[in-house]
C-alpha cells in the first residue's frame, strides 16, 4: 500500500483546480468552478470543482472524488498509476508500491514483452510455417521496416511453444493464467490463444506491450482472436498506434477501422493514423484522442457497416472539442485498398478534401430517398431540416438550407421557415430535458436553492447525518463533537456509512481528514456519496451552533436510527416504506 503520508503530501501539492483545468474548460462561479463533465455527454454544465474540499462532483452522472480519483478516472488508470502520474507532475519521487496487484501487473507487462519478442522471432525463423507468415505480410504490402516497427510476428502451430518459452523464463502458472495469453482445453491442456496466426502487438502510451491481435492466414474461423481484458489491458480505453501518432507534429488524426488500415497508412507516411481497440469506438477513446488531436478524420470502410460506425462515432464526438471530418473513399472498400490502388499521395488529397460531419449526415439522409416522388421529397426535407436544427451554426443553416432548396426545387424562404420552426422545437425539447436532469440530479436544490434560504427546519434526521459528514470533511475540528454523537451504525445510507467510517479512522489515527485521505480506502460508490454530500452543502454555513442543532435533530430520531442499523435489507425496506406512509398521511418527521 502507498503510505498515507505520501498521499497527503501529494494531494497538498496537486491543486485540484489546476489539475482538472488541464483536462476540462472550467469557469469560475463564486467559490467553485464549473464545466462540462468529461465522464458523460452533456450540453449544459453540471460538473463542479470545490477548492475548499479539493473535490469534484457531477450532478449529472454522480461521479465524484479527489484529485487522484479524477486523474485515475479520466486516464483510465489504476489508483497507484494515478498516484505516480500526479507525482511526476508535482515533482515528487514515485512511491514504493509493494502490493500484490502492482507486482502482478509488472510481471504481465514483462511477460507480454517476452511474448512479443517470441512471436517476432518465430516470424523470422527458417521453418516453413514462418515463411508462409512472412509471405502473408508481404501480400498485405508491408515492408521489413514496417514489420519491425510494429513488432509484427507469428504464433506457431505448436500451441504450447510460447508456454514452455515463458515457463523457462521463470514465469509462474498464476502469472501466465493472468496474462490472457493462454487458454485451456477441455482436458485441461494449456495452449496459446493465438496459435497459427499472424500477430499484431498492442502498445500503451508508454510503449509497453499490453495485448495482442491475431489473424488467420486463410479462411478458417474464427478469423480474428484478440487479447481478453487483463490487469494491463482495457480495450475500451485503448487506441491502437497512439504511442506512435502522439509523436507527430500534426494535430490532424485519421481514425481507421482496423489495425491493417493503420499500419498501411503509417507505412505510407500518414503518421497520425490510429484505430479503436474493441468492436466499436467508446467515449473513453474519444476523450483520449481529444488530448492529442485538434481534428479527427473518420476513415471507415465504405460498406453499410462502416457507414453506421461513422454515424455512431460522430455522436460520440458531438460534445468533444475536436473538429471531426468524414472521409469518402471512392473505388475502394477501405483505406488500405485505396492506398494500394492509387498510392499515398492520392490518399492525402482525399484527406485534405474530407467533408464535415454535417455533410455526411445530410448525404446519408439524401441517399435514402427518391426525390422524384413528392412524398419522399417531403420526407427528405423533414429529415434534413431536423439534422440542421440539431446543433449546426447559423452560417451552416444558411448555407445548407440553400443547397437543400436547390435539391428539392423549393424556395430557400420555405426551407428557412421550416428550419426556424424545427429549431424552436429542438430548443424546447432541450430545455425540457435539462429541467428533468436538474430535477433528478439535485442541482436545483444545491446550486440554485442553497440551504440557507430554506433554513434547517427543512432537513430530516437523515439529511442532518449527511450534513454532519460533509461538515467533518470541510472542517475536521468539528469531529470532536460529531464523532462521539454520530455513530456509523446509525447512518442508514450504506455508502455514506462506509465513507464516514473511513473519516473516523483517519481522525482516530491522528491523520489528516480529507476526501483525498480516504479516497484510496473506500469503494467508488462510497466516494461518490461523500463527494455528493460535500458538493450539496458546499454553500452552507458551518458553525458550532449548526453542529449542535443537527446533532440534536439526530438525537431525537436516534432510537429508530440505531435500530435500523441492525435491520436486514427487507426490514429496512419495510421501515422506510412505513416512514413514507406516515409522511404521506401528514405526520411530520419530528412527530416520529
Amino acid at each position: 500500500m502507498i503510505p498515507h503520508e505520501y498521499v497527503e503530501e501529494l494531494v497538498r501539492r496537486s491543486d485540484i483546480v489546476d489539475v482538472v483545468g488541464s483536462y476540462v474548460q472550467l469557469k469560475h462561479k463564486g467559490r467553485l468552478y464549473g464545466g462540462l463533465c468529461p465522464f458523460h455527454n452533456e450540453k449544459t454544465p453540471s460538473f463542479y470543482v470545490y477548492p475548499e474540499t479539493q473535490s469534484f462532483y457531477c450532478f449529472g452522472c454522480g461521479a465524484g472524488g479527489d484529485v487522484i480519483t479524477f486523474v485515475k478516472k479520466i486516464n483510465s488508470l489504476t489508483y497507484p498509476e494515478a498516484v505516480k502520474l500526479l507525482a511526476a507532475r508535482a515533482g515528487m519521487p514515485e512511491p514504493e508500491e509493494d502490493d500484490g496487484t502492482g507486482r502482478m501487473r509488472s510481471r504481465i507487462l514483462s511477460m507480454n514483452k517476452e511474448a512479443a519478442r517470441f512471436f517476432h522471432a518465430c516470424l523470422n525463423s527458417s521453418v516453413d510455417e514462418a515463411a508462409q507468415a512472412r509471405a502473408y505480410w508481404r501480400r498485405r504490402g508491408l515492408d521489413d521496416r514496417t514489420i519491425s516497427r510494429f513488432g509484427l510476428g507469428y504464433a506457431p502451430n505448436d500451441g504450447q511453444a510460447l508456454y514452455h518459452f515463458l515457463r523457462d523464463k521463470g514465469y509462474t502458472q498464476a502469472e501466465m493464467d493472468a496474462s490472457g495469453l493462454f487458454k485451456r482445453s477441455q482436458a485441461g491442456r494449456i495452449y496459446c490463444l493465438f496459435w497459427r496466426r499472424v500477430i499484431t502487438p498492442i502498445f500503451d502510451l508508454r510503449g509497453n506491450v499490453i495485448a495482442f491481435g491475431g489473424r488467420v492466414m486463410d479462411d478458417s474461423k474464427p478469423k480474428y482472436v484478440n487479447s481478453p481484458e487483463t490487469l494491463v489491458y482495457h480495450k475500451s480505453d485503448t487506441v491502437f498506434a497512439l504511442q506512435i501518432a502522439k509523436k507527430s507534429a500534426s494535430r490532424r488524426y485519421v481514425l481507421c477501422e482496423g489495425y491493417m488500415d493503420v499500419i498501411s497508412m503509417q507505412q505510407a507516411g500518414i503518421d497520425t493514423a490510429v484505430c479503436a481497440c474493441g468492436t466499436a469506438l467508446t467515449q473513453n477513446q474519444v476523450k483520449l484522442l481529444s488530448e492529442y488531436a485538434d481534428e479527427v478524420i473518420l476513415s471507415y470502410d465504405s460498406d453499410e457497416a462502416g457507414q453506421k460506425a461513422t454515424l455512431r462515432s460522430l455522436e460520440l464526438f458531438r460534445n468533444s472539442p475536436v473538429q471531426v471530418g468524414v472521409l469518402n473513399i471512392p473505388n475502394a472498400k477501405d483505406p488500405d485498398e485505396y492506398i494500394k490502388k492509387f498510392g499515398p499521395e492520392r490518399f492525402r488529397q482525399l484527406l485534405d478534401g474530407a467533408g464535415n460531419a454535417l455533410e455526411f449526415r445530410l448525404a446519408r439522409a439524401r441517399s435514402k430517398y427518391d426525390l422524384k416522388q413528392d412524398t419522399q421529397r417531403l420526407e427528405y426535407i423533414q429529415e434534413a431540416v431536423s439534422i440542421l436544427a440539431d446543433g449546426s451554426t447559423p452560417t451552416e443553416k444558411e448555407l445548407y438550407a440553400g443547397r437543400l432548396a436547390e435539391e428539392t426545387n423549393l424556395s430557400k424562404t420555405a426551407v428557412m421557415a421550416q428550419l426556424d420552426l424545427a429549431v424552436r422545437k429542438e430548443g424546447a425539447r432541450r430545455r425540457s430535458a435539462r429541467q428533468k436532469e436538474i430535477l433528478h440530479s439535485g442541482e436545483m436544490d444545491t446550486i440554485k436553492l442553497p440551504f440557507g434560504k430554506n433554513g434547517p427546519g427543512a432537513l430530516g434526521a437523515a439529511s442532518s447525518q449527511r450534513w454532519l459528514v460533509a461538515a467533518a470533511l470541510r472542517q475536521p475540528e468539528y469531529l470532536k463533537k460529531i464523532a462521539p454523537a454520530l455513530k456509523p451504525e446509525g447512518i442508514l445510507n450504506e455508502d455514506l456509512r462506509e465513507g464516514y467510517q473511513a473519516i473516523l479512522r483517519c481522525y482516530e489515527q491522528g491523520r489528516e481528514v480529507s476526501l483525498g485521505a480516504v479516497a484510496g480506502e473506500i469503494g467508488e460508490k462510497a466516494l461518490n456519496e461523500l463527494s455528493a454530500a460535500a458538493a450539496e452543502y458546499s454553500h452552507v454555513s458551518c458553525t458550532p451552533q449548526d453542529i449542535e442543532m443537527h446533532l440534536e435533530r439526530i438525537a431525537r430520531g436516534a432510537p429508530r436510527s440505531a435500530q435500523a442499523g441492525g435491520m436486514s435489507d427487507q426490514e429496512l425496506t419495510d421501515y422506510i416504506a412505513q416512514i413514507r406512509q406516515r409522511k404521506g398521511g401528514g405526520q411530520t418527521e419530528q412527530e416520529e
